[in-house]
């Protein structure tokens, strides 16, 4: 189905709102959707408000309450998220960040009592805007084995960082430190197709191809083993160990048990440039490093060479013009969403 980003913001923010959030925290949390599904990230957009919404109906998340700062410094924070809608808190606490740095050159920002937060790539993004450098992770429930391990230990763990350029665009990376999105696989499911090789291992530890035997009977592996891994600590500890977060074993899934609070963490990193370095010697030199990369020798077939981030902002500019193609288990879980809020979706996806 393709739909304007308009009408599916205005989707997003009316199903939001007749479930009684604050108009203001249903747009920033629209925002965050729907420009994660204008780059064509839909594992991570609209998709999720149908579940995160089902956590508020049944207590997971809450709708009356609202993220605070619980202690900071000068260049850091900790924030509690009191389990409102996680992109709120998300942008409250990467907005704080940024204020943070230009102060200081570089600040800290992390969160405790929150849950899914959609696109680790989106709050990067916000320090790019802002010419800063930003880095955005957070820690998940388990559901990765680590290198050896056959039951999951670690979360997916995704981490994004985002660089500002001279034309707008950032070079920005989103990643999850397994071998694949869980959303991946959960779309599989509702499709019923398989899934690539080296993705799963069922609880004896031997790989399978079937999604339906995540999360109960299976565990995803961690992106080039040992490698994936480590990444996932690292995360863990500046995102739960460091903000009194859940970690580990003890974070519940967010969509097992929709009335058990998540308790996931979340940290935010800006990094002013112009206190480092003037800026226009920045970008002149990041302009001669994306040059370099372009114009490197291309083997047969391949036309172009792509900067981390530029595929994403060519599907942005070309779906904010034409409408944006949303798959078939995005448009399941709206329709689903619709239905349940008796909304009339033909007005809005259209």
């Amino acid at each position: 189905m393709k739909v304007k980003h308009e009408l599916l913001r205005a989707f997003c923010v009316d199903a939001m709102v007749k479930f009684d959030m604050d108009k203001s925290d249903a747009e920033t949390t629209a925002d965050v959707m729907v420009t994660t599904d204008l780059m064509g990230i839909n594992t991570h957009g609209s998709k999720q408000l149908y579940l995160l919404l089902k956590n508020m109906k049944e207590g997971g998340l809450s709708v009356k309450t609202k993220p605070e700062v619980v202690d900071e410094g000068p260049g850091f924070a900790v924030i509690d998220g009191n389990f409102a809608m996680p992109m709120v808190t998300a942008t409250k606490a990467m907005n704080l960040a940024i204020k943070k740095a230009k102060e200081t050159g570089i600040a800290y920002v992390g969160v405790k009592g929150s849950s899914h937060f959609g696109a680790a790539g989106f709050y990067a993004n916000m320090a790019a805007k802002e010419g800063l450098i930003g880095l955005s992770m957070s820690n998940v429930d388990p559901c990765m084995a680590v290198p050896g391990g056959k039951t999951p230990h670690f979360g997916t763990n995704p981490i994004a960082y985002a660089i500002p350029t001279s034309n707008g665009k950032s070079v920005f990376l989103d990643i999850a430190t397994s071998v694949s999105a869980v959303s991946k696989i959960f779309a599989a499911k509702i499709l019923g197709k398989s899934i690539p090789d080296g993705w799963l291992i069922d609880s004896d530890g031997k790989p399978t191809n079937d999604p339906m035997k995540y999360p109960q009977d299976a565990c995803i592996l961690p992106m080039a083993g040992h490698k994936g891994y480590g990444i996932a600590v690292l995360i863990e500890v500046l995102s739960a160990i460091v903000t009194g977060a859940s970690f580990t074993l003890d974070v519940p899934c967010w969509v097992r048990d929709f009335s058990k609070p998540a308790n996931q963490g979340h940290a935010f990193i800006a990094i002013d440039i112009k206190k480092i370095i003037p800026i226009a010697d920045f970008e002149s030199r990041m302009n001669k490093m994306i040059n370099q990369i372009h114009d490197a020798p291309k083997v047969d077939g391949i036309e172009k060479i792509y900067l981390p981030g530029e595929m994403e902002w060519e599907k942005y500019d070309r779906q904010l013009k034409e409408g944006i193609e949303l798959p078939e288990d995005v448009v399941i879980n709206l329709k689903k969403l619709a239905e349940e809020l008796d909304m009339n979706m033909d007005e809005y996806l259209k």
